[in-house]
């Protein structure tokens, strides 16, 4: 693997952060340059410590991985797929005014780096060393 093909995988996973914290960041009208810095600090974190953790379950659990693999990726989209249709079908109350919570931001962090995540743990079954080019 080259160093463009982990550039645009790089840049693949990250667009979807990329659209939220700009969705985000157009809501809330107070405070702007502080929750610039909290949303470029927790999605970039995510999007770093994500396929980390992916790797190191991928490598330790590689055996007991390799025939569910799929029904967890199945099972993580299901519920983030579930979790979006319930939220747009909930009825709100009013406009009311946005702020940017810890709850809130963890969650979406967490929710736009699962696809992170589960490229990390695929990189884990390459037998191929291929992070030792850029060493």
């Amino acid at each position: 693997m080259d160093a463009l093909t982990i550039v645009l995988i790089a840049v693949g996973l990250a667009m979807d952060a990329f659209a939220v914290s700009i969705a985000k960041g157009i809501v809330i009208k107070n405070q702007r340059q502080k929750t610039a810095l909290l949303l470029a600090s927790f999605f970039g974190g995510f999007q770093m410590l994500m396929p980390t953790i992916g790797w190191l379950v991928g490598t330790s659990l590689e055996t007991v991985i390799m025939g569910i693999d799929h029904w967890i990726a199945f099972g993580l989209l299901t519920f983030i797929g579930s979790k979006m249709i319930y939220d747009s079908i909930k009825k709100e109350e009013g406009e009311k005014e946005e702020s940017l919570r810890l709850h809130s931001l963890m969650t979406l962090a967490v929710a736009t780096s699962i696809d992170a995540l589960m490229v990390g743990l695929s990189f884990a079954f390459f037998k191929r060393r291929f992070w030792r080019r850029f060493l």
